[in-house]
């Protein structure tokens, strides 16, 4: 037990490390908490894992249902993969038989203020003889249909709350929200309030999120946090804060390997910074990531793709042909690949995710391909410049060089990004095709760089079995960035027509 004397608050852990560090340690013990949210949202799962986590302690935890059975709430344990039979104590507390006589129903005996009544004296009579220090009710919809109005059921809720304080008991209250008017009695008794949410977009699944309502005297991390139920319970996903980390690197510049390429960037993209490829499909956006990757691996270092786009095996398999035996660097521990499938994982999850890893296997070098890919995972969401603000921002500020690719809409001409972050990103590299000399042919050029100087010409650039070759800068023409140039020379500068 942690020394309240010295100031430091009791806390009970809520068994859901994600909670935890969004509450900054728990719950505070001893007070009345309400978990809300529609049905299916989970409240019952973290109710669970909120008296288990008690009982690794040593606490006695006590569920009383007035809405699940007893069977069903160990039919869910089991769903989890959990015994809590020896572990928490379950009252289920049932209406008399009589209340299900028609006959009687009607009777006076029988009416809500007896129900009501003899419902609370249950409950207080159970808690008297089992001396739990933490305790579930689930749910208030019961209690509020027993209640039949705003004013008892305030009452009702304030008697329970001192009843509770008295016996040094930590309260978790569950409540549906299955009335028909949004009641916010218990919001102003409870010492805080937890909102479960489940959201369903249009194609995909389900995605849920929670945040906290009030706490009181506690500071908690505000807005909404992703969370999932897995086999094993509630996993949460803390909204990233870049503000709250900060490492320490030396920042350098890091090369790619390909001597144009390096050249046009000044060096190379420094340690510790974003860039951004931009360029229509099969520009050799993917490629170029590659080459830092490769370079990065080379150096000794650990890097990571987070692939949206395309299979891994295909992926392998093309990278192959350019020279980048993926897989063995994979098998090696050096590299490390996850698909991502957009449809399946929920935008705070995927922030968890590469933060994750990254602290756990020590990168320095992250590829995000496609945004393209990530803006379809969240494509309700008006917020995905304020996510990769936040993890571009996390990630920098760990030492880490994070390379992002955007498919632009269109081949040649006029081309438009589905999502703008070019004012993110530390440097910003343009990928275009051109047709010149009766051929299409592919151009780069360095748009950005904030960490140094960089060229400003423009590259003509070639993928073949050797990955990337980059070429003088482009001479003679004008509108090579517009897709159809025009010769204003006398020598051409590109690259011989045979090896193209």
């Amino acid at each position: 037990m942690k020394d309240k004397a010295a100031g430091v608050r009791d806390l009970a852990s809520t068994g859901i490390d994600g909670l935890d560090d969004i509450l900054r340690g728990g719950f505070a013990r001893r007070r009345v908490y309400l978990i809300e949210g529609t049905p299916g949202t989970g409240k019952t799962t973290m109710a669970l894992q909120f008296l288990m986590a008690g009982a690794e302690l040593g606490e006695k935890g006590l569920y009383i249902t007035l809405s699940e059975t007893r069977e069903e709430l160990l039919e869910t344990a089991r769903s989890h993969g959990w015994t809590i039979s020896d572990l928490i104590e379950i009252f289920e507390l049932t209406p008399p038989e009589n209340l299900l006589d028609e006959q009687q129903q009607q009777s006076l005996l029988y009416s809500s203020d007896l129900e009501l009544g003899e419902t609370t004296r249950i409950i207080f009579n159970q808690i008297q003889n089992a001396k739990p220090t933490r305790v579930v009710i689930d749910s208030l919809s019961e209690i509020r249909l027993l209640a039949g109005g705003s004013l008892r059921y305030r009452r009702q809720i304030l008697a329970l709350k001192h009843y509770f304080a008295k016996h040094n008991t930590t309260v978790m209250l569950l409540d549906d929200m299955t009335a028909d008017v949004l009641d916010k009695t218990v919001h102003s008794v409870a010492h805080a309030v937890v909102r479960l949410e489940e959201l369903a977009p249009i194609y995909g699944k389900e995605r849920r999120r929670l945040r906290i309502i009030k706490y009181r005297g506690q500071e908690f991390r505000g807005g909404y946090h992703d969370f999932a139920i897995r086999p094993g319970g509630l996993v949460v996903f803390p909204r990233l804060v870049a503000a709250e980390h900060r490492a320490s690197f030396t920042r350098e510049a890091l090369p790619s390997g390909v001597a144009g390429l390096d050249t046009l960037l000044g060096g190379g993209v420094e340690r510790g910074s974003s860039a951004l490829i931009l360029g229509p499909a099969g520009a050799g956006k993917s490629l170029m990531t590659l080459q830092f990757v490769a370079s990065a691996i080379a150096r000794g270092e650990k890097a990571a793709l987070f692939v949206f786009d395309e299979e891994i095996n295909l992926l392998f398999d093309r990278a192959r042909g350019l020279g980048f035996d993926l897989e063995a660097l994979r098998d090696a521990g050096s590299l490390l690949i996850e698909q991502v499938d957009a449809a399946e994982l929920a935008p705070g999850e995927f922030t968890h995710r590469v933060r994750a890893c990254m602290e756990a296997k020590d990168l320095r070098t992250i590829v995000i391909d496609s945004l393209n890919g990530y803006q379809a995972a969240m494509p309700e969401e008006q917020f995905l410049v304020l996510h990769m603000h936040e993890l571009l921002q996390f990630l920098n500020r760990s030492g880490v060089t994070t390379f992002l690719t955007i498919a632009q809409h269109g081949l040649v001409g006029d081309m438009q990004a589905p999502v703008d972050i070019t004012y993110l990103a530390d440097t910003v590299i343009l990928l275009r095709y051109f047709e010149a000399n009766g051929r299409v042919r592919r151009a780069m050029s360095v748009i950005k760089k904030r960490t140094s100087a960089h060229e400003d010409t423009i590259r003509e650039y070639q993928i073949g079995a050797d990955g990337l070759t980059v070429g003088a800068p482009v001479v003679g023409f004008q509108g090579v960035l517009r897709g159809v140039p025009t010769y204003v020379g006398q020598n051409h500068s590109l690259l011989a027509d045979s090896g193209a």
